[in-house]
């Protein structure tokens, strides 16, 4: 399948002021981090509100920003669709799910490892979620981490098939010798989300027309950025990261320039409403860089939904004394959001009178039992080595 609309894109940009020093040709700005103050955040978001005031004006400029992020992430034009040469291997039964150790390849050589949640007593074809992960470290981090397989089990014993993926550079991809430092890092994650999509449609069980991401911090930057590209994400929830004034602290999302050019200026506030009118929820907390999230971000995506007439699509979640992280409380904010927009099936797994999305029948793995290549299935000798430039 092509991706859509999106990637055929306007060349009209809408600009937002800059000063002098930001429109000369230079290298390209990187806007990293804190790369501007919370008071300089809405001072931002003020001039870009200030470049439409209807929805034609709205969606000009928002495929100028795809553009810019396409362009910046040098994915544009996006790269050949190769085959995926899918691997779905090693299948585990637990408590009405299953998980199986899955791979592709998103360029020939270039592997993205997975594991895929499905449902079990349940009847298809059911949507699919995609959960990218955050930059949580060492041997159990990524994917590997108990947070995200309660997260996918609980969802796929909803009634969705679930793929959890590994950044490059985490998980299995660090086993197998990559480096998150990789130079391609942002180009790579965007296109092996863009191919995840591509690989759950290739599924017999799967409903291609419902298809949800959710991730917090990293995980919230890539579901964004996909959200924002292609237009088949139908329902996203990026949790602790939506913010107008950070951009990012890894090189995987702020290393490129899709932020700021001479011809636009944006935020990743700016780069969520994308999303609009599809259904968005924002989770947000006191305590990091989502703080302002309730009277800041919320209210500009919110007015952006408006001008499509879907206001009540996107929802904002906001937990004032909780910190960084995917953690209980807020899965619990984003599984009533998939239930409600991808029409899962919650019995069994929502308890009435504690209003508890239960989590017990998730059954731990190590990472032995997740990885998808062993002492039983070897590494493809045809995989690229470990830090090779990857063509595209």
């Amino acid at each position: 399948m092509q991706l859509h609309r999106f990637a055929v894109l306007a060349t009209l940009f809408f600009a937002c002021p800059l000063s002098a020093e930001e429109t000369s040709e230079t290298a390209p700005t990187l806007c990293r981090g804190h790369y501007h103050s919370e008071s300089d955040a809405v001072a931002q978001l003020k001039r870009m509100a200030a470049t439409y005031s209807n929805l034609a004006q709205w969606q000009d400029r928002a495929t100028a920003i795809r553009k810019q992020i396409l362009t910046g992430a040098k994915l544009m034009p996006l790269p050949e669709r190769t085959p995926l040469k899918a691997i779905i291997r090693k299948k585990r039964e637990y408590e009405g799910y299953s998980v199986e150790s899955a791979a592709f390849e998103a360029r020939p050589g270039f592997y993205v490892y997975g594991n895929l949640y499905r449902p079990m007593g349940k009847r298809g074809p059911f949507p699919a979620i995609l959960c990218p992960h955050g930059h949580a470290t060492g041997p159990a981090g990524g994917r590997l981490r108990p947070d995200q397989q309660h997260r996918c089990a609980t969802l796929a014993r909803m009634g969705a098939v679930v793929f959890s993926y590994d950044m490059i550079g985490f998980g299995e991809s660090l086993h197998h010798g990559w480096n998150h430092q990789h130079k391609q890092a942002l180009t790579l994650q965007t296109w092996d989300s863009i191919r995840a999509i591509d690989f759950v449609q290739s599924l017999d069980d799967v409903d291609g027309s419902r298809i949800g991401v959710t991730g917090c911090s990293g995980g919230g930057t890539q579901t964004f950025l996909l959200t924002a590209v292609d237009d088949r994400v139908t329902a996203s929830a990026p949790v602790v990261m939506v913010s107008a004034h950070f951009f990012g602290g890894c090189h995987c999302e702020s290393g490129m320039p899709i932020h700021k050019t001479a011809q636009l200026e944006t935020n990743n506030a700016e780069i969520a409403a994308l999303a609009a009118p599809r259904p968005l929820l924002l989770v947000s907390v006191g305590g990091d860089w989502t703080k302002n999230t309730p009277v800041v971000e919320y209210p500009y995506i919110r007015n952006i939904y408006g001008m499509y007439g879907k206001a009540d699509q996107v929802e904002n979640v906001h937990y004032p004394g909780r910190k960084h992280g995917y953690q209980f409380l807020k899965r619990q904010a984003m599984y009533p959001f998939m239930v409600k927009h991808l029409k899962l099936d919650p019995s069994g797994v929502f308890d009435e009178n504690t209003e508890v999305y239960d989590e017990t029948a998730t059954q731990i793995e190590s990472p032995e039992q997740m990885y998808v290549f062993d002492q039983s299935h070897p590494y493809p000798s045809s995989a690229l080595k470990p830090g090779t430039q990857i063509a595209l």
